[in-house]
């Protein structure tokens, strides 16, 4: 997939606005700075971003520098268990069971600093906020995430105020996949898949499954034709999943286009015009009841063309020890960095556990020993109560943690979806407890022999 270009123009930025707003608002305990720039201008640990790699990584950080000695500055009032958004825009989960105040998951004892990144002067061992406040550190962590850009499709994000369209990547628009499907009466339900980089490739066919099942259980699935459109050329990187899931495709009477870029929506119409990326210049219009749309995605803006990211604008780490591959005090992890695997909240747990042991090192003045071998982790939902459970390295290998085949359709990997994953990463990653699924599978492993 290739990576995201120029930035988008300031009007089209503003266009977008609304969808990174907080989409709910929370009452505030008052628990943490509350302060619109830094309580400091120098900690020993600083964080940039409050997603699940930037807490997790606080958590942990704290409990190796002390109270006061770390800092996350990240401007949104809402933290988001992203995962869920999957069975929120399928009806089966509540937009409001994927949201906690942003302060109640910030670890007492570090200081939120609720402030945007402007720029990253590593050089000079500093970052700047907004109103032109310096923020010097000792290390640093860049947890920054991946950026959408809704506004790159000609349409959007305005088309979102027109019915029939959602999208479970925002907080905005995935209730309206929801009403999205819920309306459908006959025609074209259409899911795609964009031309470049993505959080959690397998989310953009998984609603389309929960979709197909919905539609059989309300009988209107005879009158439905379901397409999943998407810029790659094969379902899914790793094959034995891969094979899985076209025998669903197949079962389920799914079409897939291959090489297909959703380039413009036209709501009013409900058309939606697809780019034959196998040839330039041919595009195709599809008539749609219901269009799901995964918008593109590529680094925050603050990271393009900044000194610590690659041509592409994604953090430069070594992909084994998440260390920076020019300053040995600035580290990575997740979705805005440039490690080759899927983007995903199981790779972040694992990246946590390594970066954890790659830090203490460094502080230490020792060479890292510990090594990322990739490790990602893609939940299939293939319906309301089945699971393919993908799980692979770098080299797009299976990594399976149970001694069973996870690449058939499972209801116990359904609830450990659903129901563990929530509760685990609440309570288990967001402290800097849980490194990734590697000592569970070397236990179950070690327990076949």
């Amino acid at each position: 997939m290739s990576a995201v270009g120029a930035v988008s123009s300031c009007s089209s930025l503003r266009s977008c606005v609304w969808l990174l707003k907080p989409g709910m608002q929370m009452s505030s305990f008052g628990l943490h700075t509350a302060a619109r720039c830094a309580a400091k201008d120098y900690y020993e640990v600083l964080v940039l971003g409050g997603g699940a790699g930037g807490i997790a990584m606080s958590a942990r950080m704290k409990r190796k520098v002390g109270a006061g000695n770390v800092a996350v500055a990240e401007p949104s009032k809402t933290h988001y268990y992203q995962p869920l958004w999957t069975l929120v825009g399928g009806g089966a989960k509540q937009l409001a069971a994927s949201a906690r105040p942003m302060e109640s998951v910030i670890p007492a004892g570090v200081e939120w600093i609720k402030s945007q990144v402007i720029a990253l002067d590593p050089d000079k061992n500093c970052v700047w906020l907004e109103n032109d406040i310096k923020v010097s550190y000792k290390y640093l962590i860049i947890a920054l995430g991946i950026s959408l850009h809704y506004e790159k499709i000609k349409g959007l994000p305005e088309g979102f105020n027109h019915p029939k369209i959602g999208s479970n990547y925002s907080a905005q628009t995935v209730e309206k996949t929801w009403r999205a499907l819920q309306d459908f009466k006959e025609g074209n339900a259409i899911f795609t898949f964009p031309n470049t980089p993505v959080k959690c490739a397998g989310a953009p066919q998984k609603i389309m499954y929960l979709s197909d099942a919905y539609l059989r259980k309300t009988g209107k699935r005879p009158k439905a034709n379901i397409m999943f459109n998407t810029s790659l050329s094969v379902i899914f990187a790793v094959k034995k999943y891969a094979d899985a899931l076209l025998e669903v495709v197949k079962d389920r009477n799914l079409a897939v286009n291959y090489k297909r870029n959703l380039i413009e929506v036209r709501a009013d119409k409900q058309e939606a015009v697809f780019e034959n990326l196998d040839k330039p210049g041919v595009t195709e219009v599809h008539q749609y009841e219901m269009l799901h749309v995964t918008p593109p995605m590529g680094p925050p803006a603050v990271l393009i063309n900044s000194p610590v990211s690659d041509e592409n604008g994604w953090v430069d780490v070594d992909k084994e020890t998440l260390q920076h591959k020019k300053y040995p005090n600035v580290f990575g992890i997740g979705d805005c960095t440039n490690l080759p695997t899927s983007k995903t909240a199981a790779a972040v747990a694992a990246q946590s556990g390594v970066l954890d042991k790659t830090i203490s090192l460094v502080m230490k003045n020792e060479l890292p020993v510990k090594k990322y071998d990739g490790y990602t982790s893609c939940p299939l939902v293939t319906g309301y109560n089945k699971v393919i459970l993908a799980e692979f390295d770098y080299n797009a290998q299976p990594l399976e943690t149970f001694p069973i085949d996870q690449s058939k359709e499972r209801t116990t990997m359904y609830h450990m979806k659903a129901d563990m994953m929530p509760l685990l990463y609440w309570n288990a990653l967001l402290k800097g407890y849980w490194g990734g699924p590697a000592p569970v599978r070397k236990l179950m492993h070690l327990g076949l022999k």
